[in-house]
């Protein structure tokens, strides 16, 4: 154990964001993302029975986002036509704003260019998320 370190942030995911560098992205999917065809080049990372929420709380309190990033958090927006309302998205911007982070400099991406945008980050976090278009990207800034 280490001091000061949330205990959902697992050593896998621990040395991940270590290794990160300013720029590189992480994705934090829901149940739904497909992890493993996204991640073909990146790290994969299995989460199940974690929400994205806790996760993206505990990360925020190890990494800050890029503030040389005009956006360095991106959602996956709604299909058009498809009926959902994501809640969650208010809960990602109460958990950014708690750590300091602009909660509106978020992206939102087109599902298919979020996709492709995914299949190009250092990392990807499978959760047991339930909520859909629960996945975020975010970009990794410095400490300085």
């Amino acid at each position: 154990m280490l001091k000061n370190v949330p205990s959902i942030l697992s050593p896998a995911l621990l040395k991940v964001l270590m290794e990160m560098g300013h720029g590189d992205e992480i994705v934090l999917g829901d149940g739904n993302f497909p992890a493993e065809s996204m991640g073909k080049n990146a790290v994969v990372i299995r989460a199940d029975g974690h929400s994205v929420p806790e996760l993206l709380d505990a990360i925020l309190t190890m990494m800050p986002l890029d503030q040389y990033a005009e956006k360095p958090a991106a959602l996956m927006e709604v299909v058009p036509g498809d009926p959902v309302v994501p809640v969650i998205w208010d809960e990602y911007r109460a958990i950014l704003k708690k750590h300091g982070e602009n909660p509106e400099a978020v992206e939102m991406m087109e599902r298919f260019a979020f996709y492709e945008r995914a299949k190009k980050v250092y990392a990807i976090v499978a959760t047991g998320e339930t909520a859909i278009y629960a996945n975020i990207l975010l970009k990794k800034g410095v400490i300085g």
